[in-house]
């Protein structure tokens, strides 16, 4: 790369733009309890060219201190289930590894729409299940077994289609375990955190990461997630859903727009 490109690249307008996709990343990740790549990643595609690899590995280092953030807002409503959230991480974890390796076996495209097939199920249930403020997540031999099933699938989706836990399990435990819309959200963040520590390692070593806009991003972000996880406390449940589904919808369509594109390449 040319030095010109850097320097318009480091111009204030770019760490502007940083900061207002961390703004935006931030609110959204703290009202639904993703991380915020579903965001960070098509904006900095978008708007400041990055190659996908690039944006994907900067925010996940992005993801880091604003999943951090939303974890202790959460927490201080008592709205994580932090046990729950440590055998989702370590099924993750493994499930990224098996998702890796698939990832040249298996057709993307047919993956990305049935994606799309299971938001669409997802969206219409968020209207028919509505969670209750005071349902916890019990420890048996039962859930253990789901939540580790549940973060080995994550994390093989993650790995195969690149999209965050979030979007996943905040339904998942809402709607297959029962739990609270808030513990789903802030149980979902704390998942996050290890698996987005070791992938920036591995990014970081592999020169996948724009350092300064993820630190610009990422601090950016800091300052608005918590006012999403207090706006989500805020929130009745049945429009708590509502805006979630509006959420996955954007998320649906983005992804179906990406095998569309797939199929014709």
């Amino acid at each position: 790369m040319s030095d010109a490109p850097v320097k318009a690249r480091r111009a204030p307008s770019f760490f502007l733009v940083c900061i207002g996709i961390g703004l935006l990343a931030g609110l959204m990740s703290g009202l639904f309890g993703v991380g915020g790549g579903t965001v960070i990643v098509p904006l900095l595609v978008l708007i400041l060219k990055f190659d996908q690899r690039l944006a994907a590995g900067t925010s996940l280092a992005a993801i880091v201190p604003t999943a951090t953030v939303g974890v202790i807002s959460y927490a201080v409503h008592g709205s994580v289930a932090w046990i729950p959230a440590l055998i989702l991480a370590a099924g993750a974890v493994v499930g990224a590894q098996i998702g890796t390796w698939l990832l040249p076996r298996v057709s993307v495209t047919v993956l990305r729409w049935g994606f799309v097939a299971f938001l669409v199920v997802v969206i219409v249930n968020l209207f028919l299940v509505i969670p209750s403020r005071d349902a916890e997540l019990p420890l048996t031999i039962l859930t253990i077994s789901g939540l580790v099933a549940l973060g080995v699938v994550t994390g093989i989706l993650s790995g195969l289609l690149g999209v965050g836990g979030g979007i996943i399990v905040v339904p998942a435990l809402m709607m297959l375990f029962g739990t609270s819309d808030l513990v789903a959200k802030g149980t979902s963040l704390l998942m996050m955190i290890p698996t987005a520590i070791s992938g920036t390692v591995g990014n970081l070593r592999r020169g996948n990461v724009d350092l300064p806009a993820g630190v610009t991003v990422g601090l950016a972000a800091c300052t608005t997630t918590a006012l999403g996880a207090w706006i989500a406390t805020l929130l009745d449940p049945f429009a708590a859903n509502v805006l979630f589904a509006i959420f996955l919808t954007f998320i649906a369509t983005q992804m179906g727009v990406r095998a569309v594109r797939g199929r014709r390449a």
